[in-house]
């Protein structure tokens, strides 16, 4: 049996998203993630989300449900989801710049704020982070003004500037800005070793490495990432190892399949020239930072907004790896230049405030039809070791599908490392058949 649930799809920055009106989905949690899920296609073991409306990357398997604000000076209520694409997994644990720029579009389009020209406020809660936005709408004959010359790296074309202004985005996850305490500290990764970071909590949480800890220069380009198996388990125990020492997991194993999103890792390190994606060489004068950042097990193409007003905050402190590796005339502006794959992005202090530009366009409006989990053999998958098996049935008999082979002994690194290498396999996989 097939429903219907009326969507929305924006674009906020570098990424897209389902915007669902809280009332319209299901209420009660389990119906609701299912079907949000089928929504985008996911559960999908061969990385595609075919069967939905998700774009296949983390950039565009992304959800906004949106209610009217129940606080005072709150115009709208925001709970963000990353959903995941080989998963029955939706992460809300932490928020989405990209997809915060979309949400005062949406809410001036949707009638759920007064238009004032030529920029409306639209002062909305992240319920992820319990923190506050504001953003500055460009706003024309009552709705958003989406044209205009700002142009956003990643993005093709130009269209009108959104101004984000994120409220004391301190402890946005985890209540601290520094959840351990400490400006850097040394975790002790299975399989890695010892490795120096610094975990810091603004607008979300990141865990700062050096690249040349990981073998990087800043200059690598994305696939030189997402197909290197041994790299990106390196990367994803030390990502996990920062989760459960900031206390968003209990184990390795649950960072890993149940908080993907949070904490995010990033690389710095200091000014050095790049090529961007589009062929440009970019010079080491041009950028005060060179950094990366993976999302969701992938390098991102662009750099998280969240990610880039937490890499500011975290510059101009000292004892922190970003701030060792910053260039001086950073350090004494606070204003940064963040030089990524994607040209550079410019980021600024305003006392409580961090103020971020992005962009966003309205996409469009329909319904979204998603089939009901009874009776259907979409998964939710349990992992066993290597093995991935269906648990549903098809027409009443067991599926009990299995993906992979198991060679796993009892030890807890082995187990750990299971784990990780079939996230790799399935994320290399996906970029395999993206390909083709």
């Amino acid at each position: 049996m097939q429903s219907k649930i009326r969507t929305v799809i924006m674009r906020g920055g570098t990424s897209r998203g389902l915007f669902f009106w809280d009332e319209d989905l299901p209420a009660d949690p389990e119906a609701r993630t299912w079907a949000i899920l089928a929504a985008f296609g996911s559960p999908d073991v061969y990385g595609r989300q075919t069967d939905g409306l998700g774009g296949a990357t983390s950039l565009t398997s992304k959800v906004a449900i949106i209610s009217r604000g129940t606080q005072p000076g709150i115009d709208i209520n925001f709970t963000f989801g990353q959903v995941s694409i080989v998963k029955p997994l939706i992460d809300m644990r932490g928020n989405c710049g990209n997809i915060s720029s979309a949400v005062g579009p949406y809410a001036l389009d949707e009638g759920l704020v007064a238009c004032q020209e030529p920029y409306t406020p639209v002062r909305f809660l992240n319920t992820n982070t319990q923190k506050v936005t504001v953003a500055h709408v460009p706003s024309r004959n009552g709705r958003f003004e989406p044209e205009g010359e700002y142009a956003i790296p990643g993005v093709p074309g130009t269209g009108s500037k959104i101004v984000l202004d994120f409220l004391d985005p301190g402890g946005a996850v985890t209540g601290k800005l520094f959840p351990t305490g400490q400006v850097r500290d040394v975790l002790d990764v299975p399989g890695v070793g010892k490795i120096e970071v610094s975990i810091v909590d603004a607008a979300n949480p990141l865990v700062f490495c050096r690249c040349e800890d990981f073998g990087l220069s800043g200059q690598e380009l994305p696939e030189q990432i997402d197909t290197n198996p041994e790299l990106l388990l390196r990367i994803g125990a030390t990502r996990a190892a920062a989760g459960v020492a900031i206390g968003l997991a209990g184990s390795i194993e649950e960072a890993i399949h149940s908080v993907p999103s949070v904490p995010k890792i990033a690389f710095v390190t200091q000014p050095r020239p790049y090529l961007q994606l589009d062929g440009v060489l970019r010079e080491a004068a041009d950028v005060d930072l060179v950094a990366r950042i993976m999302s969701m097990g992938r390098l991102h193409r662009a750099y998280a907004l969240t990610g880039a007003i937490c890499t500011t905050v975290t510059a101009q402190i000292p004892g922190t790896l970003v701030y060792d590796v910053v260039s001086d005339q950073a350090r004494a502006s606070g204003s940064m230049r963040l030089g990524h794959r994607e040209l550079v992005r410019r980021k600024g202090l305003r006392g409580s405030y961090r103020t971020a530009a992005d962009g966003g366009r309205h996409l469009c409006t329909g319904a979204v039809s998603w089939r009901e989990r009874e009776g259907s053999c979409r998964p939710p998958c349990v992992r066993e070791g290597f093995l991935l098996r269906c648990e549903e049935e098809r027409n009443g008999v067991p599926c009990n599908e299995t993906r992979e082979s198991s060679f796993v002994d009892d030890t807890f690194f082995s187990r750990v490392l299971s784990f990780l290498v079939v996230d790799v396999f399935s994320r290399y996989r996906s970029l395999r058949n993206l390909r083709n």
